[in-house]
């Protein structure tokens, strides 16, 4: 590992590069670069999820925190690893201070990795805008996390509002589980009838302020146009907000999944004995993996997402964000952010 303290993107280009040579690195190998932006106070959790996702997504991560914006000069700090504490690959962090943060695109960019994908991920409050953010602007997939603002439910609502495809939450992410455990057991449900199955309604307790339980209610009601109801449960849930899904059947069958607190489930269903799955809560690290492994539009969570917040449109949005520029010293008086015309960006790597 080198550090670079006051430091020019170039010098950070450079010292890459020296490190690559001399560390004997596979740059063929890298499939995709990962931009994390992340808070100070989460930068050790955002450095280690990023690590276990590289893990199985060979990638390279460029850490990006933004300190100090009012500081009256600008400023980089830089750590290059290879084959360091961010996994074998190569990995740069860089703590910007000043009005650099405000343009973190100008380091970042020359050091993206050749012809690769680009994810960006906030492990912070990510801007309500996020063509605000020219990061966000050249990245094919874009990751936030409503989970982890001070208002979880009107996060999600800006995301909605704010929603390109490309883009998805780690809410959404943290109900995989559940959402194919439901699947399969609807699954069991048809094999035994012999004939599909038809949802009439269905009650997902739990958190309802948590945007999960809001986005699990989504999907259901998307992918089974019925009412799906979301109420506080009896017990915490863990972080995915739900503590049991309940689906009303026709033929007056109903079907039941409760979490047990040993990490698990209980399936009830009709004429079949209890049936137990594992339903753990997963770290960080396995959600961030698992939105890598793709590159392309996610419309099960955009269907979830219309039907969770009731703005609509959504897949019918175009891809490709134009760079909105916002200075926080300028907008200040809380009129909203005060467009600069750019050209129209696509996402890097686009033809």
């Amino acid at each position: 590992m080198t550090t670079l303290w006051d430091t020019t993107g170039s010098a950070v280009v450079k010292e890459l590069a020296a490190q690559r040579r001399t560390g004997g690195a596979v740059l063929s190998g890298v499939a995709l670069t990962l931009v994390v932006v992340a808070d100070e106070s989460r930068v050790t959790e955002a450095e280690e999820a990023a690590t276990h996702a590289a893990e199985a997504h060979p990638c390279r991560i460029l850490v990006v925190v933004r300190r100090q914006l009012e500081a009256p000069a600008p400023r980089l700090d830089a750590e290059v690893l290879i084959g360091g504490r961010l996994g074998p690959g190569e990995a740069v962090v860089m703590r910007m201070y000043g009005r650099l943060g405000l343009h973190a695109e100008s380091v970042v960019l020359p050091l993206l990795a050749a012809d690769a994908p680009v994810v960006a991920w906030w492990h912070a409050a990510p801007p309500e805008q996020l063509a605000t953010d020219a990061l966000a602007v050249f990245a094919h997939r874009r990751i936030t996390d409503s989970s982890i603002a001070a208002d979880p439910l009107a996060a999600l609502k800006t995301r909605a509002a704010d929603y390109a495809p490309g883009d998805t939450d780690l809410a959404w992410t943290r109900s995989t589980a559940w959402r194919s455990t439901l699947a399969s057991t609807l699954d069991s449900v048809s094999g035994r009838r012999g004939e599909p199955v038809v949802v009439r309604g269905a009650r997902v307790e739990g958190d309802s302020g948590n945007p999960t339980a809001q986005l699990l209610a989504g999907w259901i009601s998307a992918r089974c146009g019925c009412p799906v109801a979301v109420e506080d449960g009896g017990r915490k849930p863990g972080s995915s907000g739900v503590d049991s899904v309940t689906l009303q059947l026709d033929q007056d069958e109903e079907v039941r999944i409760q979490a047990d607190r040993r990490g698990g489930a209980v399936i009830t269903q009709p004429y079949r004995p209890e049936a137990t799955v594992a339903l753990p809560d997963r770290v960080l690290g396995d959600l961030l993996s698992e939105e890598l492994r793709r590159l392309d539009r996610d419309e099960p969570y955009s269907d979830a997402l219309q039907a969770a917040t009731g703005v609509t449109g959504l897949s019918d949005r175009s891809p490709d964000r134009e760079h909105v520029w916002f200075d926080p010293a300028e907008n200040g008086d809380g009129d909203g952010p005060r467009p600069r015309e750019r050209a129209a960006a696509k996402p890097a790597g686009d033809s």
